[in-house]
């Protein structure tokens, strides 16, 4: 009949794509497709624009403290680089093995691919076991992350309760992204999420300049070699959204036009990140020092106010982005994720949920996880695995004949191999330096923790 849909089968390269289109009947499914089902190349440019950047906004002035004007926008600049080009990897990696599979008359269409079932496919058990627990971990402690930042921000406008009840409460807040189904069901919460970080980052470079310098400001950082590094995994942790970059793309109607994307959503957020950064570090200098989170210097007023409540909202919604992938996983596990009832799925990933509420209520302490999650579990999910995985799937020239999905596979193979090997050697200065300044601080959390009960609503934190 003419009112059903058309399936169409899009050949690109050796790569099938399965596109289904059909026209809505009435102006309820229009509204609901505008703002409910997304798959554009618009969309994944605003899903990955907006999951780049989040809290990390209002700690970066502090990581400038730690490193230094200079060398703070030279790494903004590198990590973007670097993350863009082991996301076009990942994309590539992607293709290759959707190809392979729909060859073998695999049907996507009610499985989402993630990228430990990638790294299966492409390169076994091995590779897929190693990449799952990063993943997955990476992705666990960022949600948390995401709950101990809404308790930190929401008290800069309401201290009536403490903090540690303020994550009871935007921890029930964001057990509601159950009910998202999956990354098609972000296009509204991507736009808007963008506009917040955008509203926010121009608020703190325009409040900071006209605020101007502080009396006796000074820039005299980088100081100690341990801080530079703590504040290069922060920047490192911006660009460090590459966890979700495979379920972005399975959710895009053409996956193949991907490439270019994450390149020129960082391109945005760099547009975001540098003045913000640079504009409240001229003005409060070393004071950040003591003061990781941006607010905490700028005067109260109905504008900051309002920069607070909109990263509120971004944050549940990045905290969708982290735990989606998570709900998959465990969707699989348990033999879920096929199924057709919302409901269902929605009971069956609250098992998801409980386990980071609980962490981000007994351990509310940003600065080491951070610290933590940037330096090991970013270098190797976003940096090193990516780049190394490249590699060998395409490290033979039989391999490289048969990929005609991109071009210049010998030459992507050899700026991988330098490329992994320099940022293994980096990456594991930065964890070592790391993890002397993480036992140090969790020795003090510790004593702290000693004095103040796990589950007491007052605890010291960084403000």
């Amino acid at each position: 009949m003419a009112s059903d849909k058309v399936v169409e089968t899009v050949m690109v390269g050796n790569y099938v794509e399965m596109e289904i289109e059909g026209k809505p009947k009435d102006v309820k499914t229009r509204l609901s497709k505008f703002f409910w089902h997304g798959g554009s190349v618009y969309d994944a440019w605003f899903s990955c624009a907006s999951n780049q950047v989040a809290q990390v906004l209002l700690t970066l002035p502090y990581s400038f403290s730690q490193l230094g004007m200079l060398s703070g926008i030279l790494f903004q600049l590198f990590y973007g680089l670097m993350g863009s080009w082991t996301a076009y990897l990942i994309s590539i990696l992607y293709v290759e093995y959707r190809t392979r599979k729909e060859r073998e008359k695999a049907d996507f269409r009610n499985h989402v691919i993630q990228w430990f079932e990638v790294l299966d496919g492409l390169l076994g058990k091995h590779w897929r076991n190693v990449g799952l627990a990063f993943n997955c971990t990476f992705l666990l402690f960022g949600s948390v992350i995401q709950l101990i930042a809404c308790a930190s921000n929401i008290y800069y406008i309401n201290d009536n309760l403490d903090k540690r009840t303020w994550t009871y409460i935007f921890g029930a807040c964001c057990a509601t992204t159950v009910f998202i189904p999956s990354f098609h069901n972000y296009r509204i919460w991507s736009f808007l999420g963008l506009i917040m970080t955008t509203y926010t980052a121009w608020y703190l470079t325009v409040a900071s300049l006209l605020h101007g310098q502080m009396e006796g400001v000074k820039h005299s950082g980088p100081t100690k070699l341990v801080l530079y590094f703590t504040g290069a995994t922060n920047i490192l942790y911006t660009f460090g959204g590459h966890a979700v970059t495979v379920e972005i793309m399975h959710a895009m109607w053409k996956p193949q036009k991907f490439k270019a994307i994450y390149l020129l959503a960082t391109v945005y957020v760099l547009t975001l990140t540098l003045p913000s950064a640079a504009a409240v570090y001229w003005a409060f200098g070393d004071a950040l020092l003591s003061h990781s989170n941006a607010f905490a210097l700028l005067p109260r007023s109905h504008f900051r106010d309002m920069a607070v409540v909109l990263m509120l909202i971004h944050q549940f919604i990045t905290f969708g982005f982290a735990c989606t992938p998570l709900y998959f996983v465990w969707e699989k596990a348990i033999g879920m994720h096929e199924c057709k009832s919302l409901c269902k799925r929605a009971a069956a990933r609250l098992p998801v949920v409980i386990p980071i509420w609980f962490l981000a209520i007994i351990f509310p302490f940003f600065g080491p996880i951070n610290s933590t999650v940037g330096s090991l579990l970013v270098s190797f999910t976003v940096y090193i695995i990516p780049a190394l995985a490249h590699i060998f799937t395409f490290k033979s020239a039989a391999a490289r004949e048969v990929n005609s999905t991109f071009l210049s596979c010998s030459l992507h193979t050899r700026l991988n191999g330098m490329f992994s090997i320099s940022a293994f050697a980096f990456f594991t200065i930065f964890f070592l330096l790391n993890m002397k300044r993480f036992f140090n601080i969790n020795f003090k959390c510790g004593k702290k923790c000693g004095k103040f009960h796990h589950l007491m609503g007052k605890y010291y934190c960084s403000t």
